[in-house]
């Protein structure tokens, strides 16, 4: 736990990706191997499941420390996070054990059989056997809140180095329904057994957003141009007779979306397809809050599968006859995609994604601008003779959206941030005019600089009507410009609408609260978006 402990203290102090990368490879030097597992599973959010609830934790530890319960609950209002505020009162502890993270995480996962008078037993001895900074990796374990500031990409960098083996060998290792419950290490990232799992997905190619003018991209002519679609980027696996659906999170999705299931009797063995799962209906794309409705569900009726029907667009052939070919050039990758929708009826379950032709980059961007009226972000564009690569890579894809919808809003509630922001405002709710009355339609968190978020908090704290909790109701004064993707109608919003994808763009101080925008507006805007 000492090695766990003091890499999360490594990573979460430091900002610099190097200095991240070295000390996970220094802590794969020095673990166990079956902390090493479980670390790459908590690093890739497959943690153990939550077995005790906090309410008892939060009184449990009022207990322990002597403070009453309310004065805990107004810390972790300050604190912002629960995991912390607990190692912080409880008092300090004079013992001390060299007992491994596995060794805690199996303590843990002891306790789901157990009543809640033998889970108090068993937490508070950890409590008094781990000193502060322990008691926060435990606590973070057992409220299964467990965050660090640390991509997996990077955890693979680093478990390359200490592995001597291919950052994209380790990255296909460790995608997949994998848990330390039916693994060893050894067998996760040294073993080759291409046959043991057959559903496992291709790392993903990952598109980089152009913010320069196209033109410096060079001759269009060395270009593809497709559009980018609003749904979920997915593979589409066909090996021994079955289908596999994954997710660009990593997500097997094959039982949610059964519209795919005939494939694996229509595509030969060996085909791995990469594109969007998008929703599609009499020949159009529909929104991605019609995807919303069926994503998450346990069952799926019929109903809803008839109202949030999908469909493949297919971008990308990676596996063909079996054989791994992202080596082989995208126009070349693109013509055997092309050949076989062709030879094989898929039945109207996979699209070829669409080709944009243009003369010039002055005519495509006209094109680009016109996106929303086909129910897309913007327009991929992607070198002719690029290789299929892992993650994200610079120079060869790139996205190109279209500019955010916006709307000027006026603040009227705000939060404290959690972790290093619990100490600031950040999370804030806005309104829009409804005649004399601001009504709430959307919370944004991003997008304001340090020094930004620095002045609205002293302002918060100068100027809060109300308090609900962790949340203040503030006197309307700033106007802040806000950005999303998307708006369609929600009868759970007060205000009949709910965006996609919200966030602060800029704070116009320049702006009076009377000139922000009306309901009106955010309502002949969802008009004319669905109209089209």
């Amino acid at each position: 736990m000492k090695h766990f402990t003091a890499l999360f203290k490594q990573l979460d102090q430091s900002t610099k990706t190097n200095d991240k990368v070295a000390a996970l490879v220094q802590y794969f030097n020095l673990a166990t191997n079956e902390d090493k597992l479980w670390t790459i599973a908590l690093l890739s959010h497959r943690r153990p499941r939550r077995n005790v609830k906090t309410t008892l934790l939060r009184m449990w530890a009022a207990e322990e420390s002597g403070l009453p319960l309310w004065l805990l609950e107004d810390a972790y209002y300050v604190v912002g996070d629960l995991a912390e505020t607990l190692s912080l009162v409880l008092p300090k502890s004079e013992s001390k054990n060299d007992y491994s993270l596995s060794y805690w995480i199996n303590y843990l996962r002891v306790m789901n059989d157990l009543d809640d008078e033998e889970k108090k037993i068993r937490v508070l001895t950890a409590w008094h056997e781990l000193n502060t900074y322990e008691r926060f990796i435990f606590n973070k374990l057992i409220t299964g809140g467990f965050r660090v500031g640390v991509s997996q990409k990077l955890m693979i960098k680093a478990l390359a180095q200490h592995a001597n083996i291919e950052e994209n060998v380790i990255a296909h290792r460790l995608m997949g329904d994998w848990s330390p419950d039916d693994i060893s290490f050894q067998k996760l990232i040294h073993e080759t057994h291409p046959d043991d799992d057959i559903s496992k997905p291709y790392p993903f190619y990952l598109a980089y957003a152009l913010e320069e003018t196209p033109e410096t991209l060079g001759d269009l002519q060395d270009w593809q141009i497709e559009r980018k679609w609003d749904g979920i980027r997915g593979q589409i696996i066909i090996r021994k007779g079955e289908v596999f659906v994954w997710s660009r999170g990593e997500e097997l999705m094959t039982d949610r979306f059964p519209e795919y299931h005939p494939l694996a009797q229509i595509l030969p063995d060996g085909t791995v397809i990469d594109g969007e799962i998008l929703p599609y209906k009499d020949g159009q794309p529909l929104s991605f809050n019609v995807l919303q409705t069926r994503i998450g569900r346990k069952t799926l009726t019929k109903k809803v599968l008839e109202q949030a029907p999908v469909v493949l667009i297919a971008y990308d052939l990676i596996e063909w006859q079996g054989k791994d070919v992202r080596q082989l050039p995208l126009s070349t990758r693109r013509t055997l995609l092309h050949e076989m929708i062709k030879q094989f009826d898929t039945q109207g379950i996979i699209l070829l994604s669409e080709i944009i032709e243009a003369p010039d980059w002055e005519v495509l961007k006209n094109i680009k601008e016109d996106s929303r009226a086909f129910q897309s972000e913007g327009l991929m564009i992607k070198r002719k003779n690029s290789p299929y690569k892992s993650g994200r890579k610079r120079g060869d894809w790139w996205k190109w959206k279209v500019a955010p919808l916006t709307i000027d809003a006026v603040m009227i509630y705000a939060q404290r941030g959690a972790g290093r922001r619990a100490n600031l405002f950040t999370d804030f709710t806005f309104g829009v005019w409804e005649g004399d009355q601001l009504v709430p339609f959307t919370k944004a968190y991003s997008g304001l600089t340090d020094k930004e978020f620095n002045e609205i908090t002293a302002w918060v704290r100068q100027n809060t009507i109300e308090r609900f909790g962790p949340v203040r109701s503030v006197r309307p004064t700033h106007v802040f410009e806000i950005g999303f993707e998307g708006i369609q109608a929600s009868p759970r919003h007060k205000s009949g609408v709910a965006l996609r994808f919200p966030r602060i763009l800029r704070w116009r101080k320049d702006k009076p609260i009377q000139e922000a925008n009306t309901l009106e507006d955010l309502q002949e805007m969802l008009q004319h978006y669905q109209n089209i």
